[in-house]
């Protein structure tokens, strides 16, 4: 059980490593939900997403010994970039398993950080298999990108900042894919504001968080979105958290995340990724919920592969 011990002491292990977001509002984003809405800008930490937090967190937490034989892990993007840069502070090897189509400005994240990639195919029958073979020819420790309670404590802290930066919150909107922010979030929201509600926002195309609160049993994801970090199913850490702690989940189509992801550039004047924009696309299709609620929103990423923007948005 990830306590609030666990939160706080994460949170002074990793601060010298990441940033203090901000946290941005918008009278226009106001009006057109009827809430009173503040942004929590993990687009803008390191590496432009909060998996910062978890990957540092698990770094730092592993014996010495174990830590000094490498880290490995698979990721799309965010989680390996995050990683390569934990490895780097802290002296040691990376290897990254990547899907062959995850956006190449990622890949370039890790690559700037020192990581080895290892490609793959698109699936996680394939991300996984391939991981066993890096580990097994390095004996580098995995870091699982949510399905891990280091990471799933550190990626807490940035609702437990948001919390102490804004008092009194009356709902909490965090994206989910794998769960590891969202549980992380549950947790930080049980131990420092209980009385705010967290609600989830998903894409439609790989809405198994949603069918397994559905079923009461962690379903497959079928992958099928532009917002390409939540394209992961729940892992047997995180649903149980989730299961407990989290009100609904919104699934919102990709249609509506990048009109979200426009309203965001436009409004904020800040780079939001398709899964950052997915919690406030989640609020504009179900107003009626957040009505003259206080709203905190995990804006999680920021990392844009520009062609695929340019395409998304008719830009030639």
């Amino acid at each position: 059980m990830i306590t609030k011990a666990d939160i706080e002491q994460a949170h002074d292990r990793i601060k010298p490593y990441i940033y203090h977001t901000p946290v941005m509002t918008s009278e226009s984003m106001d009006d057109l939900t009827g809430a009173t809405i503040f942004f929590k800008c993990e687009n803008l930490q390191k590496i432009g997403a909060f998996k910062a937090r978890g990957a540092m967190n698990a770094v730092l937490s592993l014996e010495p010994a174990v830590r000094a034989l490498g880290v490995a892990t698979h990721s799309s993007g965010n989680h390996a970039q995050a990683l390569a840069r934990a490895a780097k502070i802290t002296g040691i090897r990376s290897y990254i398993v990547m899907p062959r189509t995850a956006p190449e400005i990622k890949k370039r994240g890790v690559v700037s950080f020192g990581g080895e990639i290892f490609e793959c195919e698109p699936t996680l029958e394939s991300r996984e298999t391939t991981l066993q073979q890096v580990v097994a020819k390095t004996g580098a420790s995995v870091v699982h990108p949510f399905n891990n309670d280091a990471v799933i404590t550190g990626q807490g802290t940035a609702a437990k900042e948001l919390f102490e930066d804004i008092p009194s919150l009356d709902i909490i909107v965090p994206p989910v894919g794998g769960g590891g922010l969202l549980s992380g979030t549950a947790l930080a929201t049980k131990y420092f504001s209980p009385h705010t509600i967290v609600i989830a926002g998903e894409p439609e195309g790989a809405d198994d968080a949603y069918r397994s609160l559905q079923s009461g049993k962690i379903e497959s994801s079928q992958s099928n979105s532009i917002a390409d970090g939540l394209l992961t199913a729940l892992g047997d850490k995180t649903f149980p958290i989730i299961s407990e702690h989290v009100k609904e989940v919104i699934t919102v189509s990709d249609q509506e995340i990048a009109e979200s992801m426009r309203l965001l550039w436009e409004n904020l004047k800040v780079i939001v990724e398709p899964s950052g924009a997915v919690p406030f696309a989640a609020i504009l299709k179900s107003k009626e919920k957040f009505k003259g609620k206080k709203v905190g929103v995990i804006i999680s990423g920021g990392n844009v592969d520009l062609a695929r923007a340019f395409a998304l948005f008719g830009i030639r």
